[in-house]
């Protein structure tokens, strides 16, 4: 199995960039990968050579942009990445990071920190040290190969995508530095206690409220690779599901459900023993997200 780690150059992704990368790459399909001296990529994204790496990966992990993997590297807005920028271009609706947020966390191959952190990573309460060793048991149980260092980083760089940079350093961040990652708006991650330079994260369960009706059943949809019945143990547990991407607790999920069960999509089934979610409609992953920025704007 292929899997990628620290693509990101240690840089998170910033406020703004992901909307500046859908627009220079649809005015520009090959603006990253450019020889032209009048369209140099880092004048034209007013970012450094790094970052510019950076932004070339973030926009294909969290699934806006997409390239060929042979030939001219040039990208392209996927299906998803061209809905939110006709509908959400600054990335300004929490629906909108929560479905990046779902691909990020289900992306195996590209993001594997990510994908190995929401879904693979059983621990709650967690230190840096913890979850690295986690992670190479998980990457020698797949036999491959990966730097501690990158791993390190990777910690580094989830932990800044979720967590507001004021909290984690342990000096005074300065005003250039303190661009907080968007992601960290969900809620997901947060740190429990600090002693020294020993500090101990948790995971957070999200508020149930922030997580749209149609953004779960996006979710939901798409892992249910048309069956028409899922469990509920599944729906919490299951790899990409949304009980795992959006950290959600039972207690949490079943809040969520009940607000999908009103667009009249799924129906909760508790009998015989048997919890589990039945699906009555024929949507798509994509049907899903349409009907959601439909609904925001009435």
């Amino acid at each position: 199995m292929d899997m990628k780690f620290r693509a990101h150059d240690t840089f998170f992704i910033r406020k703004g960039w992901l909307s500046k990368g859908m627009r220079n790459v649809i005015a520009d399909k090959d603006v990253f990968i450019t020889k032209d001296k009048d369209r140099n990529p880092m004048d034209v994204l007013g970012i450094g050579a790094n970052m510019v790496k950076a932004l070339r990966y973030w926009l294909q992990a969290v699934g806006l942009t997409e390239e060929p993997s042979k030939g001219q590297r040039f990208q392209y807005l996927t299906e998803l990445g061209q809905i939110i920028y006709d509908q959400d271009p600054y990335i300004e609706e929490i629906g909108t990071l929560w479905l990046l947020q779902y691909q990020l966390a289900k992306n195996k191959m590209d993001a594997t920190a990510w994908y190995f952190f929401f879904n693979e990573f059983n621990m709650v309460e967690f230190t840096r040290e913890e979850f690295v060793q986690s992670l190479q048991n998980y990457i020698l149980m797949a036999q491959e190969q990966a730097a501690v260092r990158s791993l390190n980083d990777d910690f580094s760089c989830i932990i800044s995508t979720y967590v507001s940079r004021g909290k984690t350093s342990s000096t005074r961040v300065s005003p250039e530095n303190n661009i907080d990652c968007p992601f960290g708006e969900l809620g997901l991650i947060d740190i429990l206690r600090k002693t020294g330079n020993n500090v101990v994260y948790k995971k957070s369960i999200p508020a149930a409220e922030t997580i749209d009706p149609w953004i779960a059943l996006a979710v939901i949809y798409e892992q249910a690779s048309g069956n028409k019945e899922i469990s509920l143990s599944n729906l919490l547990s299951a790899p990409c599901n949304i009980g795992r991407v959006f950290n959600l607790d039972s207690i949490t999920m079943i809040e969520i459900l009940h607000k999908a069960e009103r667009t009249g999509l799924l129906r909760i089934v508790r009998t015989a023993g048997l919890d589990y979610i039945k699906l009555n409609e024929e949507y798509t992953f994509i049907d899903c997200v349409k009907k959601y920025y439909e609904e925001i704007v009435r």
